[in-house]
Order: structure tokens, then sequence, then C-alpha cells
């Protein structure tokens, strides 16, 4: 492989918005990708792939190019340098990148590759966290699938297609896709391909969505003509999901805090043909009061520290804080108690994250369980994804009855 300066600049200056500034990795990559119209799809995944390699890797290549944040330019090609080197990939004779020996790399990756911190590139504080909370062999496990690259999986949309239908149009864009047993409405993609260029896309025909992202909205387990609220709805993975097990019919309402996500949701929706969907901002109390005892079913996709899809976002590694995991399960707590109230006796919600952590997941169940406000509930079932089990992101999802 040979490297083009304009590609490994425009990598070294992403890395310094990510490492320095603190912006966020997925922002600055597709800032980054704008900045010269003439690079083909090849430059551009080379750029986007090494970032997020280097950003996954940090801690292991700032140890071996023994340079620590914050990182100045000549610190940045150091570590690019490194990645090179592990790759096999001969550096050009540049003025940036200094000459070290590969041995000394190469030495210097096997002699950290046997301590999990480094060879999985993670903060002393989580690499303890995980240990207490999974135990040694399944956090070793997990964070090691973890940082693997995540695979490309769309969710059929069903209101507009069959699977069959869409795996034989993207055949003709030379797009090879599978369905993955135990995901009814999932395809997964062959080989990294740039999905949103297609016309199946464009006509609606589907959402780039994991796999095990797919399963959450499936565990509500709704009915057609039913009143559902997705009470976290975000941009609306989920929700356009519901949309699609309802068959358009009853009432999806979509809630969220943030309205310039709901505006979003209501862009894919109308792509989606999604019509039963109503967006809601929750610019105050009366919003959540005015739903109370009134739904069929509650989706509870809470907020949370997303240590299940480090894959897709590695760089959220350096960006937690023991701090944050206090304050977001304190968060978690109160948006179930509250929002828990929109179920109506007879009717079920399910309690979701994309976090592989106890204390996010069935800690939280039980704790509501035990509330004033948890009484009427109960457990039927939950469900714990890990990726080092099912390939796919972590995530965790119980289904609860209210009397």
């Amino acid at each position: 492989m040979k490297l083009h300066r304009n590609l490994v600049f425009a990598i070294v200056d992403a890395l310094g918005l990510i490492f320095n500034e603190g912006e966020y990795a997925d922002k600055v990559v597709q800032k980054v990708l704008k900045r010269d119209k003439r690079w083909g799809s090849r430059d551009r995944g080379f750029i986007a792939e090494t970032t997020y390699d280097i950003v996954r890797w940090k801690r292991l290549y700032g140890e071996i190019a023994e340079v620590k944040g914050p990182y100045s330019r000549a610190n940045l090609f150091r570590m690019f340098t490194v990645w090179a080197v592990l790759r096999g990939i001969d550096l050009p004779d540049w003025k940036q990148l200094e000459p070290v020996p590969s041995r000394r790399i190469k030495g210097k990756f096997d002699e950290l590759s046997k301590i999990r911190k480094y060879k999985e590139s993670l903060p002393d504080w989580l690499d303890e966290l995980g240990v207490k909370a999974l135990g040694e062999k399944l956090w070793t496990n997990e964070i090691s699938a973890l940082n693997k690259q995540a695979e490309v999986v769309l969710r059929v949309n069903s209101l507009k297609t069959t699977k069959e239908k869409l795996r034989k149009s993207l055949l003709d864009d030379g797009i090879v896709a599978e369905s993955i047993k135990g995901h009814p409405s999932a395809l997964k993609l062959s080989e990294r391909a740039n999905v949103f260029v297609t016309k199946s896309f464009k006509d609606g025909f589907f959402e780039v969505q994991d796999a095990s992202s797919q399963l959450v909205s499936e565990f509500l387990e709704v009915k057609p003509g039913q009143r559902v609220v997705d009470t976290c709805a975000g941009a609306g993975g989920k929700t356009l999901h519901l949309a699609a097990l309802m068959q358009n019919k009853g009432q999806l309402i979509a809630l969220d805090i943030y309205e310039n996500k709901l505006k979003e949701l209501k862009r894919r929706a109308r792509r989606n043909g999604a019509h039963n969907i109503e967006p809601r901002t929750i610019d105050s109390t009366k919003v959540i009061k005015k739903l109370y005892n009134s739904a069929d079913r509650v989706l509870i996709d809470a907020p949370c520290t997303g240590l299940g899809v480090l894959r897709r976002n590695p760089d959220a590694k350096w960006k937690l804080q023991p701090e944050f995991l206090r304050k977001i399960t304190k968060t978690q707590q109160e948006i179930l108690r509250s929002y828990s109230k929109m179920v109506k006796s007879g009717g079920k919600m399910v309690y979701a994250t994309c976090s592989i952590l106890p204390q996010e997941n069935i800690d939280q169940v039980t704790s509501f369980l035990a509330s004033e406000e948890g009484m009427g509930f109960k457990l039927e079932k939950e469900k714990k994804i890990y990726a080092s089990k099912s390939g796919f992101d972590g995530f965790y999802m119980a289904l609860l009855n209210k009397d």
C-alpha cells in the first residue's frame, strides 16, 4: 500500500480534533471527508477506517510511540507510524514520519499485548470496572469483541418491501447481503459498502441498524392498533421499527427532550412511509403526565454509558468518566419511575440499554420493582446480549407487565 500525503494529513488533523479538542469521532470524520471532493470511495474509506482504528487503539499506540496527551502533531504522526508499521506498510521518506526501527515497535507491541489494559487499549478505571461487573473471563472476551470493527447490518422496512426483494435489489447495485438467524428483519453485508447512495435506501426500503438493536422493538410485543409510546426516541431508529411492526396501525407517540432529533425522525418517517408516528418534545412534565395510564406499550430505551456499542463508537472509551456512570444510573432510575406511569393496567413496558453493565441493567430493574412506582409491575423476561457471544452489539432488555 502506498501512502498519500493528503490522506495521512487528513487523518492526523482528525485525530487532533478527537484527542485534543474532545470532538466526537463520527462528526470529525464526516467533516474531514468533505475537505476534498476529488477523493474517491477508497480514499474516503482509508481516512475513516484508519482514524477509527487509531482512536480504538489510542492507549496501545501511545505507549508504543511513547507519547501522552495533549498530543502535538509530531506525537500524532508517531502514532500513525506505529499503526503503519504494525500493518507492514512501507513508510515514505517524509520529514513528518520519523524513522523508527520496526523491530522495536513490534517488540513493544508483543510485550504490551500480554497486559489487557494495553492490549485492549483501555483506561485503568474502565478495565477494573469491567472485571468487577462481569468477572475476569467474560470481561476479557467482551472487550476483545467490542474492539472489533462493527459489521454493516440493515433492517428491512416491511412497510415497503420484503427481505428477499431488498436482497435482490442490493445485488443489482453489487452489494451482497445475507440473512441472520434469529433476526427476522436483518440483512448483513458481506463487505462494507456505502448503502446510503443506493436507490433502495432513498426509497425507504431499509435503515442501517445493528442486529442486537433490532431485537429491542420486537421484545416489546406490539400489535397493530395499540397506543405505543417510545419515550427516548431520539432520531427514531427503534420508533421506525415499531411503526413497521404495528403495520402503520394505531398510535405511536415518539418522545424526546431534543426537538432537533425529532425533526430528523420526521424526515426518516416520511422516507420510510411510516404514518402513525406522532413526535412530541418533552418540554415540561405536562407532556408525560398527559399520558399517565394510557399506553398499551411503553419503550424506555434509556440513555446509558454505551459500553455495548464501543465497536462503532470507540472514542467513548476515552470520553467516559467514573462520574458519568454515577450520574447516568441516577438518571435511568428517575426515567424508569416517571415514564413507567404511562403504562396502563394490563400493559407492558420494555427497559433497554446498549450497555453490558449490571449496574445499568438488571440492578436498575430490581431497584425499580422495589420502589413505590414499580409495585404493580412484574418482570416477565430479560435478555442480555454480549458481543463476544452474539457477534453484534452488547444490549440489555427487560419486559415488564403491569397488573
